[in-house]
């Protein structure tokens, strides 16, 4: 195997939306932690981790025909795509370190895909 396909990055890029998205419901099941462990177990936290098992099987998917030192380093996309859900569903602001970690993984991405 000399180089990753374009449908296995792509991939890995859904997996790794999916997976963003299941961190907000699970942010959303966290919410009534405060009355006890239990408490999280509700809608919000199954959807949560069913699009985590999502995002895995679409990661293994991915894998089967790429490399794994191009492909895993861009699940770090999902805290990107994070930040975004974060801030529309959560009101969370962007700061300048918010920012600056957002380019340094950027960045960091774009420089393990050139090893393709």
């Amino acid at each position: 195997m000399t180089s990753t396909p374009l449908s296995s990055i792509l991939l890995v890029l859904v997996g790794s939306f999916i997976g963003s998205i299941g961190m907000v419901f699970l942010k959303k099941a966290s919410k009534d932690m405060h009355k006890g462990f239990l408490h999280i177990v509700n809608m919000n936290s199954a959807i949560g981790v069913t699009l985590f098992v999502i995002s895995s099987v679409v990661y293994i998917s991915a894998l089967r025909n790429g490399q794994l030192s191009v492909l895993y380093p861009m699940v770090s996309l999902s805290y990107v795509w994070a930040m975004f859900w974060a801030r529309i569903v959560f009101n969370e602001p962007f700061t300048r370190q918010k920012l600056a970690g957002l380019g340094l993984v950027l960045v960091g991405v774009f420089f393990v895909g050139l090893g393709s």
